[in-house]
């Protein structure tokens, strides 16, 4: 089970092959996650976590951030340990053998295709609103409606999702003819969200009332624990100054400051965000007739919203831009929502170029079929992967709530990390001579406290979100017992191949001089 272990040694040697000048200091650092960290889930999922908490969501964005700090200083030491791609995977393929491995590619590729179908749902919500207010941007165009059939999948009261469809369609489209964001073009999107969110938290927060926040904690601790399950989304893109290790000045002393800073920065913001919505227009959650919270995304919501005139923030799809319209400022809330839609879809395409880079090296360390890592002769991109991504994201966005494609990518992500934190913790015992540019502080506590985290956030998800986390992986066994463990580049001494020299097929191990191969030549 845990015999077969890429070499870490062959691992390193990729990296130094292409190591990086470093130059990122801790305020860097920290402007990097925050730019990362701050977007879809501020968005889309503050209704879902109103509904599962109430104004008790302030302490779920709280309890959220704490265990993704833990959890980002375990990640921080192995990628700067391993510093090449395939994030987790590649991580617990040398620490922990080939079955864990996979089972943690797997569930990242749950992680980003189901989140990008969940940004996709989210963008669709910001669209939908858009079109019904155009005339607040310029008189002389009309409304447009979209029927509620084509702007929801079924628990929503509708057939599919049709904007959502599109919008991941159109995103596979750019994936698949490679155009990348330049740095500018993010730099910009990054800071059309940061304003976005400010206007709304100095619009918002002066005009609260206090009464608002009564009862704090309607559904109790464990609608907190539920909200914090999912609100997690919100954190989703933290790793990305883990993964900038390599490239830090000083790293011991500066990835603490940018983890952490960056972390305590969101975390603010989004309190602050969340103050603003339930000082405002109230946070309280839509209660069955047993008196229990109705499920968020269920059609028992669609009802009993549709019954009050979805006149609450639990019922909207765009919770930002509704509330600035409920408080008097319409046109503000059409803006913001505006910057929903023009920031979200790099969300989406980021999410999805993850997902296809973790099938691409699983597929090119042969644990799934070559054709995934064949690369397209014009746009040098591996298209067939791309493609089947894709259609997979495209019919999720269009039939699944956002609610619940968020908590299923929170349970793949959650899975990956506490396999990350104990790879921290058995190579500190196993290799402890191993060079660490960056050494996780008092790793006897928090690497057990990421995993212990990731465990309460992970148990805290639905029953169903679970279920399929469970079928998932249980598919997953099935695909590596029956085709990937036979195939296994390592299982079968095949060399590993690495960044450097994708393009070029494995190569078998050759025989010792004298040695006669099948064919009957000496090697």
């Amino acid at each position: 089970m845990f015999g077969r272990v890429k070499s870490l040694d062959a691992i390193l040697a990729t990296a130094e092959k292409k190591s990086l000048h470093r130059s990122l200091g801790a305020f860097q650092l920290t402007m990097l996650g925050v730019g990362a960290i701050i977007g879809t889930g501020i968005f889309v999922l503050t209704a879902e976590a109103a509904q599962k908490a109430g104004p008790g969501m302030m302490v779920s964005f709280v309890i959220a951030g704490i265990v993704c700090a833990v959890a980002a200083l375990c990640y921080a030491e192995m990628a700067s340990m391993v510093p090449v791609s395939g994030s987790a995977y590649t991580y617990s393929y040398a620490v922990m053998g080939e079955l864990l491995a996979w089972m943690v590619g797997w569930a990242l590729v749950l992680e980003y295709a189901i989140a990008a179908g969940a940004v996709s749902v989210g963008w669709s919500g910001y669209f939908v609103g858009m079109l019904a207010h155009l005339n607040t941007y310029w008189s002389a165009l009309p409304n447009i409606v979209i029927p509620i059939e084509w702007a929801a999948g079924p628990s929503g009261g509708g057939i599919m999702n049709v904007p959502a469809f599109v919008i991941a369609l159109l995103v596979t489209w750019l994936l698949v003819v490679g155009t990348k964001e330049s740095a500018t073009v993010n730099a910009v999107l990054v800071a059309v969200k940061i304003v976005a969110l400010t206007a709304f938290v100095i619009l918002a927060v002066p005009v609260m009332n206090g009464a608002k926040f009564e009862p704090f904690a309607p559904l109790g601790f464990g609608g907190i624990s539920a909200a914090a399950a999912s609100i997690f989304f919100a954190y989703v893109g933290f790793d990305a100054v883990s993964t900038a290790a390599e490239e830090t000045k000083n790293p011991q002393r500066n990835m603490p400051i940018g983890l952490i800073g960056s972390l305590a920065i969101c975390t603010i913001f989004y309190l602050l965000v969340a103050a603003g919505v339930i000082g405002t227009v109230g946070a309280q959650p839509m209660i069955g007739a047993d008196g229990t919270g109705i499920a968020p995304g269920s059609s028992e919501l669609t009802t009993a919203c549709n019954a009050i005139g979805n006149n609450a923030v639990v019922c909207s799809k765009e919770a930002l831009a509704w509330t600035l319209r409920q408080i008097g400022y319409p046109n503000i809330g059409n803006l913001i929502g505006l910057a929903a839609i023009l920031a979200l879809p790099s969300v989406v395409l980021m999410m999805m170029f993850g997902q296809t880079r973790i099938f691409f090296v699983m597929s090119r360390d042969g644990l799934l079929p070559p054709v995934f890592s064949r690369i397209h002769p014009r746009f040098k991109t591996p298209h067939v992967i791309t493609i089947c991504t894709g259609i997979f994201v495209a019919v999720f966005a269009a039939l699944f709530p956002v609610g619940a494609l968020a908590d299923i990518s929170n349970a793949g992500t959650l899975f990956a990390f506490a396999m990350v934190a104990i790879a921290v913790f058995m190579l500190r015992r196993t290799d402890p001579s191993r060079v660490r540019p960056f050494r996780t502080p008092a790793v006897m506590l928090v690497a057990p406290l990421a995993v212990i985290g990731s465990i309460y956030l992970f148990f805290s998800l639905s029953a169903y979100t679970l279920e399929i986390f469970v079928g998932w992986a249980l598919l997953g066994l099935l695909i590596y017992f029956s085709y990937s463990r036979s195939r296994s580049y390592v299982g079968r001494g095949i060399i590993d191949v690495h960044e450097d020299d994708a393009d070029v097929p494995p190569q078998p191990v050759p025989p010792l001089p004298g040695i006669h191969t099948p064919g009957g030549k000496d090697a």
